[in-house]
């Protein structure tokens, strides 16, 4: 397994956590869209998991 199969999940893990850092930081802050923030970071971060599982899932099948 390399890991630059991972590497658009990875990618997408990284935006979705920073994105959700700062709309913490903007909700705490009382600055605008920082629910905005915390939701798109939050689906990022769904979606990069979901494709790695995905690719996790056709790499074991491809070794069977």
């Amino acid at each position: 397994m390399n890991l630059k199969q991972f590497k658009v999940p990875l990618l997408l893990l990284i935006v979705g956590v920073i994105l959700t850092i700062i709309g913490a930081y903007f909700k705490v802050q009382a600055i605008e869209h920082g629910s905005l923030l915390l939701t798109i970071g939050t689906f990022l971060e769904f979606c990069a998991i979901f494709l790695g599982i995905i690719k996790l899932i056709k790499i074991s099948r491809q070794k069977s």
